[in-house]
């Protein structure tokens, strides 16, 4: 649970990197686990919170009984919306919620450790250098499948990495490509890559990624569990969102 004692940050790289991991569970739980998620937050329990852990974990639990707490306390009571409105929806208002979380996380820790104007702006220019996880939930990022070489055709099992040559026989490859600005200017490098649909980190050369026929949103293959190896004998990925979605439709 988050009151469980993790090691404190002391200084805005520290507190960057706690809050890096923290996002990562929470992204987690709202895109590849978010069937596990889903089941969790049942309206018949208790008030219940969402927790982002430094490890890249997560866990939905009740709130701490400490007053005040040693943290900020995440938004309670999501279980209750579950069932209120579409699944999309709550899923987007809990990313939204999780990402004000996150912040004040962040800046808690900014303020216990005397952080000066120069750390806040620092702390606050390498958060806001990821995209949201209200972004990466709902979306919002440009979708890459519009950015396929300016083909709009779906591949079967489109894999990516840095070099054909390193990829199994016979896997097609699409790399997946660079955002480019409306107004004919280049994004630099951090800002302008193809997000993972699960970590939502960015595109690097070398990385292996394939993309979900379904949703057609990229992924790591590390965080889909997919090797090229596998990708090789797939005719038609879905990713682990994509896959759910489909099981409780037959349901």
């Amino acid at each position: 649970m988050e009151g469980t004692e993790h090691p404190k940050p002391r200084t805005a790289e520290e507190v960057f990197n706690d809050f890096k991991g923290r996002r990562a569970g929470l992204i987690k739980a709202l895109t590849t686990d978010v069937h596990k998620f889903y089941h969790l937050c049942d309206p018949e329990k208790e008030n219940l919170c969402l927790y982002g852990l430094p490890s890249e974990g997560w866990e939905v639990n009740l709130p701490v009984e400490e007053v005040p707490p040693e943290l900020p306390e995440p938004a309670l009571g999501i279980n209750f919306a579950r069932d209120g409105m579409p699944e999309k929806d709550w899923l987007s208002l809990v990313a939204v919620h999780s990402d004000s979380w996150l912040l004040s996380v962040a800046f808690y820790f900014g303020a216990r450790f005397g952080f000066g104007k120069s750390e806040r702006k620092r702390l606050f220019q390498m958060i806001n250098d990821l995209p949201t996880v209200f972004e990466v939930v709902s979306e919002a990022v440009k979708n890459p499948k519009d950015q396929v070489n300016g083909s709009k055709s779906k591949s079967s099992a489109k894999i990516s990495r840095a070099s054909s040559e390193s990829l199994p026989k016979g896997v097609k490859t699409t790399p997946p490509p660079k955002y480019e600005s409306e107004i004919g200017e280049e994004e630099d490098d951090e800002q302008g890559g193809t997000l993972c649909g699960a970590c939502g980190d960015n595109y690097a050369n070398d990385e292996f990624w394939i993309c979900c026929d379904m949703c057609e949103r990229w992924f790591h293959g590390k965080c889909v569990k997919i090797t090229p190896a596998k990708a090789e004998h797939i005719k038609h990925y879905k990713c682990p969102t994509c896959t759910t979605k489909r099981a409780r439709l037959q349901v």
